[in-house]
């Protein structure tokens, strides 16, 4: 008898127990950014994190990526304390880091390439992740010659090609305007959902693993945004910090809109209504202490 997807229980694909990060001010003082924050992301969810602007949430996510020892506290992955950079997530910064020398498809076969990756194999791969963000027809451009929505779905492809279990993301569509937004948006969830898919079928196909231990059938996301909007609309779940300093988590969140999920509508339903109406309830509290202390 087969096994299900859901008869074994997985560790969590990154956790945060009791983690506090402090900073040395140039007067020699220190400045604690945030503190005691426990989090359990789940493999294969989608995890937002919002707060007020300097609340932490970049060093939370730098934390992870193993840029930044914890002051105090542990980071695990897949069970393992995290010692140094964190070789099982890629980073998706608010600014991309494509090189300006180099094509389209040279930087998305970048990883591959450093990876000792033959250089038919790796512009293969990248051809056919260009073709998945829906630039086949820019290969051979260079970043100057794209738009800021095009530069971002190549830094997506970038991060994707790398198969690794955790994606960060640090406010990625921060600086595109409101629909060029939402365009990324969906085409994030949809490589996800994707990615979810052939996951899925690889582990059904694969009886030596089902026998061995649950697949994951989704990529692990942890979502930093100061959008609430954003938060939900992508996210399983919404975890909320508090103003800072020493910021801490103040509220978790499950998200239970259906998926897949049409951006374009999700918005003016009750349900995210209603949830958005939940969250900014402590969110706004939080962004009123944060200006008091600015």
């Amino acid at each position: 008898m087969g096994v299900g997807p859901h008869a074994y229980k997985e560790m969590p694909a990154l956790e945060l127990d009791r983690v506090c990060r402090d900073f040395v001010t140039p007067a020699g003082r220190t400045y604690r950014a945030i503190e005691d924050i426990s989090l359990a992301v789940e493999a294969g969810a989608f995890v937002a994190i919002v707060g007020p602007s300097g609340c932490g949430k970049s060093t939370l996510l730098n934390v992870a990526a193993g840029l930044l020892p914890p002051s105090s506290g542990r980071v695990r992955v897949d069970g393992v304390d995290l010692v140094g950079l964190n070789r099982r997530a890629t980073y998706m910064f608010q600014q991309d880091a494509l090189l300006p020398w180099k094509t389209v498809r040279d930087n998305v076969a970048l990883g591959l390439t450093l990876a000792g990756v033959a250089r038919a194999e790796s512009h293969a791969r990248a051809d056919a992740w260009l073709a998945r963000v829906g630039l086949t027809a820019f290969t051979a451009h260079y970043p100057a010659q794209l738009s800021g929505g095009m530069r971002k779905r190549v830094t997506m492809a970038q991060n994707w090609i790398i198969d690794r279990g955790l994606m960060l993301m640090d406010e990625p569509f921060s600086a595109l305007d409101v629909h060029t937004r939402q365009r990324m948006e969906s085409e994030l969830l949809a490589l996800w959902d994707e990615a979810t898919a052939e996951l899925a079928e690889n582990a059904e196909n694969n009886h030596a693993l089902r026998a061995q231990r649950a697949p994951r059938f989704k990529r692990t996301v942890l979502f930093v945004t100061h959008d609430l909007e954003e938060a939900i609309a992508l996210a399983d779940e919404v975890v909320v910090l508090s103003a800072g300093p020493a910021s801490r988590i103040v509220a978790r969140h499950p998200v239970t809109l259906d998926r897949p999920r049409d951006l374009m509508e999700l918005r003016t339903t009750t349900a995210f209504v209603d949830l958005y109406r939940a969250l900014w309830a402590v969110l706004r509290e939080e962004v009123v202490k944060s200006q008091r202390h600015a």
